[in-house]
């Protein structure tokens, strides 16, 4: 049996699945996580599917997430549907609730956050509540799995029995009338499409363009949909969308009358008023965000993480040592030794060593993220964004590019406008994702290290303006016109759950490590092969006669102006666009050494200005190959990928460029 999980975002949808299925999917309290259908397997339960679909406030087609959501619920035919709804906000989450039933699958409610209802002293009747909307509600707390079990008993057997919504009609007057008529008029399509005839009805009345072209209505019969619609407009003296808002809210208000007592205004909400008042005000909001990404990339480079990430680097060096010790009396083949020492362990153990660091980072973030604090910042960034032809939504996108490009580009599949969604993959690839991160550590410790937080921030801020400005230009060329209307709910300031943190932050190491052990070390092996060998296949006694060398050497000319001509530079680079962490293992691997002696190495590479060039070249270029692709994937067409990479790269080495020759001039 395959259920459908929908319910409106920032409900516990998400948290939800997990508690059901176990699953290692990331909550977050913002729209735009859940950006496709995800599925899972409920737990104890191996024959019985659960599909996580986008958060939604409506099944009308107008937002890509209720296009998702729609489509898979009318075309796929679930076996059931659980309907999360929030208690704390019922009245607005019953809307999609009515709209569900009219599709007349097996159902099930669950009424989530029932433990804040409690503690503020209010009530609602549950049994009452399901015999009046015509589907078994349960009560739970999916964030403390509470009700949880019960849920999925009382899913599986409304499943297991196809008992559908005891009640379908909702609606009286003259919208009843105009329902009640298409449903007669529309019924045959309506069997030929697999949707009930009442939720057809209801889509004609609200004017749903996709469902009267799939309902392949005569001309005639269109005719018929239009006066029906006129005269009730005529007659309730509003337009038909409006009609049928005030038809379901009209329902809902006495529905929540007769089931629902209220202890005034909830503790959450009146907390989450009096914060608000501070973190989202005009004046201070900018600054206080500012201010709080300052702390965490202090506590991450410049306390915590930096700690950590020492303490690991000597580990591995003395796991090197032990290593290359044993292989050294064990007599090993030179090659095979320096395979194992110069290739695998100077490589993927130097871009191990920055774990810690990256594992810090998003712990500060996810805990920011849960609370419901980035929602705010989405909404104070809105009028920000609007100056480059952006909405506030697109700020979610952008703010996952700081983890991972990849995600990030998909979760602009959640744009409504088609302009805001392209501009939006093709600004995100400038923010700074963490495969950087052990770029900027290792340059920052061997030539900025007492302004080491300070330089990190200047990189990550050096590539948003970059994407301020390419946004500016974008807006007046290629993507002209204005950004669809912001419209975001801010949810309750919540503690960020444990289970919730600690999803994340596996999330995020198992993908490291799993880059590290696979894509940068074939990498680090493929490096190693040609710097150890020369065209005739011999092995080198430097370097510099290397293959490797021969091709660094080649390119290295378009890096002279950037003050970094070094092939080995170069080489690091070109490496990167397999994956950025690869830069940092191909620099320790050309230079024969290990995580400790890297800083030493590079000063014999790179000038300090050189460095600065070098960084803000890895701030601006290409993005990995993997996100390069995602873009083809998502916009459609290879040129999209190959604006990205050309663009970008173009920007970099000019950026770089202008830094290393002023700063030249400048510095004499």
């Amino acid at each position: 049996m395959i259920f459908a999980l929908g319910g409106n975002q920032n409900s516990g949808k998400t948290t939800l699945f997990n508690q059901l299925t176990g699953s290692n999917q990331h909550v977050g309290n913002f729209p735009g996580v859940t950006v496709e259908g995800k599925k899972g397997t409920i737990r104890n339960h191996p024959d019985a599917a659960l599909v996580d679909l986008p958060g939604i406030y409506s099944l009308s087609p107008y937002t890509n997430e209720e296009i998702v959501t729609r489509d898979f619920l009318v075309e796929q035919h679930p076996d059931g549907i659980i309907n999360i709804v929030d208690a704390t906000n019922i009245e607005r989450n019953l809307y999609l609730t009515l709209q569900l039933i009219e599709l007349n699958l097996p159902m099930v409610i669950a009424l989530n956050m029932m433990d804040e209802i409690r503690n503020n002293g209010s009530s609602i009747d549950v049994q009452k509540l399901s015999e009046e909307i015509g589907v078994p509600v349960v009560p739970i707390s999916a964030s403390k799995n509470e009700g949880v079990d019960e849920l999925i008993r009382v899913m599986l057997e409304t499943a297991e029995k196809k008992q559908r919504p005891k009640r379908m009609d909702f609606c009286s007057g003259a919208v009843h009338r105009a329902i009640h008529a298409l449903s007669h008029m529309v019924e045959d399509h309506a069997e030929r499409l697999g949707v009930p005839p009442r939720f057809a009805a209801t889509k004609l009345v609200e004017g749903d363009g996709p469902m009267m072209e799939k309902l392949k209505l005569s001309e005639n019969e269109i005719d018929m949909v239009g006066h029906i619609v006129k005269e009730m407009e005529q007659e309730l003296g509003t337009d038909r969308e409006a009609a049928l808002a005030d038809m379901r809210y009209q329902f809902i208000d006495k529905l929540c009358s007769g089931t629902v007592v209220k202890n005034g205004e909830s503790r959450e909400h009146r907390r989450s008023v009096q914060i608000d008042k501070l973190l989202t005000h005009k004046i201070f909001a900018i600054p206080i965000f500012l201010a709080i990404m300052l702390l965490i990339f202090w506590l991450t480079f410049g306390l915590v993480g930096a700690w950590l990430s020492d303490l690991l680097s000597l580990g591995i060096d003395s796991l090197t040592q032990a290593v290359d010790g044993g292989l050294t009396a064990y007599g090993i083949n030179p090659v095979v030794h320096s395979l194992i020492i110069d290739g695998v362990f100077a490589g993927v153990g130097s871009v191990l060593s920055f774990l810690p660091i990256i594992v810090v980072l998003f712990f500060f973030l996810s805990i920011l993220e849960d609370s419901g604090y980035m929602a705010r910042v989405a909404f104070v960034m809105d009028k920000a964004l609007r100056k480059i032809g952006l909405s506030g939504r697109s700020f979610v996108p952008m703010l996952i590019g700081f983890g991972c490009t990849v995600p990030a580009i998909m979760s602009a599949r959640t744009l409504s406008s088609e302009r805001d969604r392209k501009m939006t993959v093709l600004l995100t690839p400038f923010m700074s994702c963490s495969a950087k991160l052990p770029i900027y550590a290792v340059f920052t410790v061997t030539f900025f290290e007492q302004y080491q937080a300070l330089v990190m921030i200047c990189l990550y801020v050096f590539g948003i303006i970059m994407g301020i400005v390419s946004g500016l230009v974008l807006k007046k060329t290629a993507f002209k016109g204005k950004p669809v209307p912001f419209v975001m709910e801010l949810p309750n300031y919540r503690l960020p759950s444990a289970k919730s943190v600690g999803l994340l932050l596996w999330d995020k190491a198992k993908d490291f490590l799993e880059r590290a052990f696979t894509v940068i070390f074939v990498a680090t092996i493929v490096i190693w092969f040609l710097q150890t060998f020369d065209t005739r296949i011999n092995v080198v006694a430097d370097s510099a006669d290397s293959m490797l060398a021969q091709i660094g050497r080649f390119i290295s000319p378009v890096f002279a102006p950037l003050g970094f001509g070094d092939w080995r530079a170069s080489t690091a680079l070109i490496t990167g666009f397999t994956a950025k962490e690869a830069v940092v293992s191909t620099l320790a691997v050309l230079t024969g050494t290990n995580m400790a002696g890297l800083p030493a190495a590079l000063g014999g590479i790179f000038s300090p200005l050189a460095a600065c060039s070098f960084l803000a070249f890895t701030v601006l270029y290409t993005p990995c190959v993997a996100a390069v692709n995602t873009v083809r994937k998502e916009l459609g067409g290879a040129k999209y990928s190959l604006w990205v990479v050309l663009f970008q790269t173009g920007v970099a080495w000019i950026m770089g460029t202008l830094i290393y020759q002023a700063g030249s001039l400048i510095l004499g």
